[in-house]
């Protein structure tokens, strides 16, 4: 490893620290991100030759010009997906469209809205994705939950539900997505054989935490809430059904168009905000719901967007320079033959870094057998998807899922290493377990 490639890996080591430690440096881990981002790409233009020998010395920089708008294309569609999404949410969440889903889940026992919240999470993770669903629960979440400390600790089921339920669905996590893509997985196999996992991933964690929260709500706090639209509720059912009902067709406007997932989710933003502004004609309100909208985006926590991107982008320079790509091989040399190991270790690292790079160093790196461990639903590319899937629980920042509860509900990376990241991994091991089982004595 060059002195060069050592420097990049210690800048994002340290930025890296910064960010987990952002409680007792208050400074905002979006700033921190960005520098780390910036300094990595700067320090990675002083000896590009030694990483692009192929490219003529008078080319290089206009080479790694073209790298950083390859990776920044990637890192603006999961951006713009966000931004779509979270602004979607909120639209519903304004017009009083999850009033139907609160008041599915309205109860006074704190733990039978525990239970409630996994596994609607669960679930509704699969049919959406974890990012999307995250954000739904969290707007449902701030209805029904008024103590900050109660709301944090169902904010971390959220996160860990959120992302067991993508791991078992080809649509439910960007990584699956991949996988699923490339023909190594495929949906019967998926949904047959890493449900159960999952599913014990998501349970046990839900029992721990079950004990954090005794009592029952108070009951002004389940009084029902004065309603923050004068549609009729014919319209806000409308409005519910064509927010969640279109984030559900963006894989389906995926697969027919080929095109990327964020047009699908402006496509969905288009409908409902037009819809939204018809049934205003006969509201008495004096705004427009193009004001609203408008408000609306200037209310996105761009701290979380900006953060986003630092981090997608300074991953970015550790695969470029293969380090993600030598990191594999290596694991791959120690623990020859032990796809659960390996995998296992593979999503532990996903938890600290983004678990796409890492996926797609290993679908590059992993041929695709006819049979055995690489073949086509095999135990490797399988307990992988499983792997990389549940591992990002174990760290607020471990997945997107995590990053976004943590702008909107200002988690801090202290607080949850401290309180959850351990029931996490609890759970991560136990469908590890449960997986190895299905594979050793069920199929």
């Amino acid at each position: 490893m060059s002195t060069l490639t050592i420097c990049i890996v210690i800048v994002f080591c340290i930025g890296y620290l910064c960010i987990a430690l952002e409680s007792l440096t208050r400074v905002n881990k979006a700033a921190i991100a960005l520098l780390m981002c910036v300094t990595c790409w700067t320090l990675l233009m002083i000896g590009p030759s030694a990483y692009y020998p192929a490219v003529a010395a008078d080319g290089v920089v206009h080479h790694i010009a073209e790298v950083i708008e390859h990776h920044l294309g990637d890192a603006a569609g999961t951006l713009f997906f966000l931004m779509g999404a979270m602004t979607i949410v909120e639209i519903v969440d304004s017009n009083g469209g999850f009033n139907f889903v609160r008041d599915t889940m309205k109860t006074r026992s704190k733990r039978k809205l525990m239970w409630r919240v996994a596994f609607m999470t669960f679930f509704l993770s699969a049919i959406l994705d974890n990012l999307t669903t995250s954000i739904v629960m969290i707007m449902v979440l701030r209805k029904l939950v008024q103590s900050r400390g109660d709301r944090m600790i169902y904010s971390a089921l959220v996160v860990i539900a959120a992302n067991s339920g993508g791991a078992f669905s080809p649509i439910g996590d960007v990584t699956t997505i991949m996988l699923w893509i490339k023909g190594v997985i495929t949906t019967q196999g998926v949904l047959t054989e890493i449900f159960i996992p999952s599913l014990i991933s998501m349970m046990l964690p839900a029992f721990i935490l079950q004990y954090q929260l005794k009592g029952k709500f108070d009951k002004e706090h389940n009084l029902p809430k004065a309603e923050v639209s004068q549609f009729t509720k014919a319209q806000r059912d409308i409005i519910f059904w064509l927010g969640v009902g279109g984030l559900c067709f963006v894989p389906v406007f995926k697969t027919i168009t080929h095109l990327p997932p964020f047009m699908g989710i402006l496509l969905v933003l288009g409908v409902l905000w037009t819809v939204t502004e018809i049934f205003h004609y006969n509201t008495a309100e004096d705004d427009t719901m193009a004001k609203r909208v408008t408000d609306l985006l200037s209310r996105i926590d761009l701290s979380t967007i900006m953060f986003f991107l630092g981090i997608l982008m300074a991953v970015a320079v550790l695969q470029e320079i293969g380090v993600l790509t030598a990191l594999g091989e290596s694991l791959n040399e120690t623990f020859a033959g032990n796809y659960y190991l390996i995998c296992g270790i593979i999503g532990v690292l996903s938890s600290i870094v983004d678990n796409v790079p890492l996926v797609a160093g290993c679908m590059g790196m992993y041929p695709v057998a006819t049979e055995g461990a690489m073949a086509v639903d095999g135990v490797f590319w399988q307990a992988l998807a499983y792997c990389a899937g549940v591992g990002g629980s174990m760290l607020i920042i471990g997945s997107a899922a995590g990053v976004v509860v943590m702008g909107l509900e200002k988690i801090t990376f202290g607080w949850y290493m401290k309180h959850i990241s351990w029931i996490a991994f609890v759970g991560y091991l136990a469908g590890i377990v449960i997986y190895w089982l299905e594979r050793s004595f069920v199929l």
